[in-house]
């Protein structure tokens, strides 16, 4: 397909849709109102030519029809049911005419002219396959953005609390400046722009994930490649964080187990999806204990006790 536009902005949605209306207002096409940041955020991309897609995957909460009434100018995708996060980006990504494509979650606010440093830094590195943008919270406090590649010994590492002695699952961005760009391994797929001649080379997002990790997998395969992955602080987005998932909160804590062994089972095989397992096991089996006691008396630990037998039965 020719690209015929700077920027698509794809926005996959599921029954978020006052996070969604505030996201949209954020991007090109009209300007954020007064918020729960307390702040107007004005539009700053006047001069990319840019398309905003948003995919909503059977929300019941009204989000397509606000879609159409407030916002004319974005093309909706409706499906019938939920496809899941990454199979809902491809949908829009074979249709967008971007050169470089965005995915965004529907619980972030775009900063003024985040767009367009991120679009800027593509155009003057080659070898850019993905750039990231610093994640704040809703607070304005730092979002961690960006990581190490996950492998099972960093993943029991962090799952033992040892990342607060020794950081080896995650970066220490609090100490870096907000200026300098770096290369990174992944990217959080909150805000994750690509560039499109390196996803006709790398391949969509693997469908096969429902969510999460899918953008583990595809900044593993961009690296790959031989496509850089970088972190532009300059550039700046709020993200409130899991406004979707927290609507099915155990399911979701259960899925992204599921994907991550899938992750490890894809690179790495049946032995590598085994150690994970195993590693988690003895990560999880003293938190169900402790959690399965104390819920005995405290409704909070009861709940957490059953998620954590539950993705121990699972995983097994």
């Amino acid at each position: 397909m020719t690209s015929k536009k700077d920027l698509s902005v794809i926005i996959v949605n599921w029954n978020t849709c006052d996070f969604l209306a505030q996201c949209l207002e954020s991007v090109p096409g009209g300007q954020l109102s007064e918020t729960g940041l307390g702040q107007h955020v004005e539009v700053g991309t006047r001069n990319l030519d840019i398309e905003v897609i948003v995919v909503d995957n059977a929300s019941s909460d009204g989000s397509a029809e606000m879609v159409r009434r407030r916002f004319p100018q974005v093309k909706l995708i409706e499906n019938s049911r939920n496809i899941g996060f990454a199979m809902a980006n491809n949908q829009a990504i074979a249709y967008s005419r971007g050169r470089y494509v965005l995915l965004l979650n529907s619980d972030t606010v775009v900063h003024s002219g985040a767009l367009q440093r991120m679009v800027a830094f593509m155009e003057d590195h080659s070898r850019a396959g993905a750039v990231g943008p610093r994640l704040l919270n809703e607070d304005g406090t730092l979002q961690p953005s960006v990581h190490p590649m996950m492998t099972p010994a960093r993943e029991f590492w962090r799952l033992i609390f040892l990342e607060k002695l020794w950081p080896l699952a995650r970066y220490q961005q609090e100490q870096w400046d907000t200026e300098t760009p770096r290369l990174v391994d992944v990217i959080k797929g909150a805000c994750l722009m690509v560039r499109r001649r390196a996803l006709e080379q790398t391949g969509l997002l693997d469908d096969r994930y429902f969510m999460y990790t899918e953008e583990v997998d595809l900044c593993y395969r961009l690296a790959r490649d031989g496509w850089n992955l970088c972190y532009v602080p300059a550039a700046v987005v709020t993200h409130f964080g899991e406004a979707s998932s927290r609507q099915m909160a155990e399911d979701m804590y259960i899925q992204l187990y599921r994907s991550k062994l899938q992750f490890f089972r894809k690179f790495g095989g049946a032995g590598r999806a085994r150690r994970f397992k195993v590693l988690v096991s003895l990560a999880y089996a003293p938190r169900a204990m402790v959690a399965t006691t104390s819920g005995l008396i405290s409704e909070p630990w009861r709940t957490r006790g059953k998620t954590y037998r539950r993705l121990l039965r699972e995983l097994d």
